[in-house]
């Protein structure tokens, strides 16, 4: 009973601290409110995260944002990951021949997770960050992920609207992935953001597996439906380099 006390505070604990992740500068009562819990109790669970410098609480407002601790792991956790190194070169080429923003993401289901950003400073930023999650059903680099996963990996996978032009039908979405691997990239066709249009292609391991992906991201005013066509063959192009560079023999 102990054991199972313990790992439901820690599973509350995480929860809490992912709250805050995604909504800095809340108060003890609204993190309260927002988690379902009572103040007593995030109080508890929030000690120890504040003496690792996972939270911290401004001493004046009582309001709860991520501690520098959270970066270090962050830190940690991409010093470790070969993959933005091995395509930063692919990245910045890819951007210079497009003008446009390009991500890296990695698969972490049912989402992904930006682990590289390289923008075009002339053109409007993306809203997009480095260390932010998105539905893999909704996004280029998602779905160009997904298409190369296991019949599994669709299973209950929910898929909400994001925009009125998300693929919520599992067998679109099926149909969708089969041409995305006949055609060797994926278009996110304002489904995540309705002014917004991407490109990606999947990138694949040294086990030839596709476990992430790059993407040319822009408004839906410079990349236009012919030009979706032009960025396609670019994109591959750019993630078959990194693929190899990974020691795939896929692509």
């Amino acid at each position: 009973m102990p054991e199972r006390n313990q790992s439901a505070s820690l599973r509350r604990a995480l929860a809490v601290l992912d709250h805050v992740r995604e909504h800095s500068g809340l108060s003890l009562t609204q993190l309260a409110e927002a988690v379902g819990l009572s103040k007593s109790t995030v109080l508890r669970l929030t000690a120890p995260l504040v003496e690792a410098r996972l939270l911290d609480r401004d001493r004046s407002t009582g309001a709860y944002r991520l501690g520098h601790g959270t970066l270090r792991l962050g830190q940690s956790y991409l010093a470790t990951l070969d993959l933005r190194a091995v395509a930063a070169e692919e990245s910045h080429r890819l951007m210079s021949e497009v003008r446009e923003t390009v991500h890296l993401a990695v698969y972490d289901p049912p989402h992904v997770v930006y682990i590289d950003k390289v923008e075009n400073e002339a053109n409007v930023r993306m809203a997009s960050r480095i260390g932010s999650r998105g539905p893999v059903h909704s996004t280029a680099v998602g779905k160009a992920i997904l298409a190369w996963q296991p019949e599994e990996a669709l299973a209950g996978l929910a898929l909400e609207a994001r925009t009125k032009h998300t693929i919520i039908d599992s067998a679109r979405l099926r149909a969708e992935l089969a041409g995305i691997r006949r055609r060797g990239y994926a278009v996110d066709d304002r489904e995540n953001e309705p002014e917004v249009r991407c490109v990606a292609a999947p990138i694949f391991n040294h086990d030839d597996a596709v476990t992430a992906a790059i993407s040319v991201s822009g408004l839906t005013s410079r990349i236009t439906a012919a030009r979706v066509r032009e960025l396609g063959p670019l994109v591959a192009g750019a993630a078959t380099r990194i693929s190899r560079e990974l020691g795939s023999q896929n692509r």
